[in-house]
């Protein structure tokens, strides 16, 4: 019974070392984000929304990065578990082929195509005008993204999550410095209003990628390795296409979906696309616990399954389930603290003021639906490889239950937009019975590693 109760403690004070830095991370980039749009709110709502409406890019960039990370993390963390930090480094590699050809075509699209790029999101020609100019200059900003995102997955594969919260956090911190100075023309410097936001991330970036790269130079194992990018490694190139796939498929599909989201909201009004701006904001900064127990437990039953300790990691896994619960519940208590002060400071119309209450007050409880999948769905299954259950849920309950929902409710029946929104926040529900029946099949405790590596 002591013995039991010992291994409880020994396994909750490794989700605590590895979770707290993730929850630090979260927080820096959720407080940059939030003084994003606390800026942009006093350059003025039209800033604010088409700064929202623009960042929708950055919001797919950051999901493809992340299934293509999640890809790496899935092969690193059980290597790493194995002992095997060669074969790490071509799936780092591998990953980072892609990475470049991605963030490429997104500093193209950037360059030549921003007016195209927002007209998807709105028809309002201020908005349209001001968002292709923070696209522009934003552009550049994605290769350094590429690169940081590959390397940092890599680290957090191997638990060096610590180094990760430090470049972020001197990455971000100098982010929220320098939009003051851009935005607001501080120093002398002329106001670039949201232009200053785009300058500021792209900078702050290039900072991050310097920084990985004194990282990799002092690192005795894990690097950043630019050979492999340009070899062949037929086997692990096949795991990697198996796992990252479904995974970055599962993320674009998810990403896309969810801006879709903006986009029904975005043709519904000024109004509404000013408040969805903020609660945006509000729903990440109550979403930091949530997402990290989910980050958390990829690396943890990943390097488990990489030790071939699959009861363990069937233990753990439940641990960290009731933990999501947890985390969801107070992030629901998070965005309901903060609602009265998002109301009182937004320098929105009144119209606005009531979608924003009414959208918080749906995010108090939306929250732990997002935090349970996540963790199962992004954490637990992917551990072991299991990208493709999520690709498959995810599509079929978007695209085929959500999206078609909300076009339903706003442009054929005309419902109010608190129908729509409330719609649109029941697909993390929609899913939870088949999310759970995979989970109890235990199909994902698997390990995925090869004994040799060509």
């Amino acid at each position: 019974m002591v013995q039991i109760k010992e291994e409880k403690r020994a396994m909750y004070r490794r989700i605590f070392v590895i979770t707290l830095p993730i929850v630090l991370q979260n927080l820096l980039s959720a407080a940059v984000n939030s003084a994003d749009v606390v800026m942009l709110n006093y350059v003025g709502s039209s800033s604010l929304s088409a700064g929202s409406l623009a960042s929708q890019y950055m919001s797919i960039a950051f999901m493809i990065y992340y299934g293509l990370g999640t890809g790496v993390s899935m092969l690193s963390a059980q290597y790493w578990g194995k002992g095997d930090v060669g074969a790490i480094h071509k799936v780092e590699g591998i990953a980072l082929r892609f990475s470049t050809i991605i963030s490429t075509l997104f500093l193209l699209c950037c360059s030549f195509l921003p007016t195209k790029m927002m007209k998807i999101f709105t028809n309002d020609q201020v908005l349209i005008e001001i968002g292709a100019d923070y696209l522009r200059i934003v552009g550049i900003s994605f290769i350094f993204w590429g690169f940081v995102s590959i390397y940092e997955a890599v680290l957090r594969s191997v638990g060096r999550v610590k180094i990760c919260t430090l470049i972020d956090g001197v990455a971000l911190g100098l982010n929220v410095l320098l939009n003051a100075v851009f935005i607001f023309g501080l120093f002398g410097l002329p106001q670039m209003g949201i232009r200053g936001v785009a300058l500021a991330t792209t900078i702050s970036r290039g900072v991050a990628l310097v920084i990985c790269i004194v990282v990799s130079l002092c690192s005795k194992d894990v690097k950043i390795v630019i050979q492999p990018i340009f070899h062949r490694h037929p086997g692990l190139f096949k795991d990697f296409l198996t796992m990252s796939i479904p995974a970055l498929g599962n993320d674009i599909i998810w990403s896309v979906g969810f801006s879709m989201y903006s986009v029904i909201l975005g043709h519904l009004g000024d109004d509404v696309v000013a408040a969805n701006a903020i609660v945006s904001v509000v729903r990440n900064l109550g979403s930091v616990f949530c997402f990290a127990i989910g980050s958390a437990t990829g690396i943890i039953l990943g390097q488990m399954l990489g030790e071939n300790r699959k009861e363990e990691a069937k233990t753990m896994s439940h641990i960290l389930l009731r933990l999501s619960f947890i985390t969801g519940i107070l992030g629901g208590l998070i965005v309901f603290a903060i609602t009265p002060f998002a109301l009182h400071y937004a320098n929105i119309t009144e119209t606005a003021k009531n979608y924003l209450k009414f959208m918080l007050l749906i995010n108090t409880y939306y929250i732990t639906g997002s935090a349970v999948n996540t963790t199962l769905i992004a954490g637990t299954f992917r551990a072991g490889g299991d990208s493709r259950f999520g690709f498959i849920c995810d599509t079929v309950d978007m695209w085929g239950y959500a999206i078609p929902l909300g076009f339903l409710a706003a442009f054929v029946l005309k419902l109010p937009i608190q129908v729509v929104y409330f719609l649109l926040c029941t697909d993390e529900f929609v899913k939870w019975p088949w999310v759970f029946k995979h989970y109890y099949s235990y199909k994902w405790a698997k390990n995925i590693t090869r004994d040799k590596v060509v």
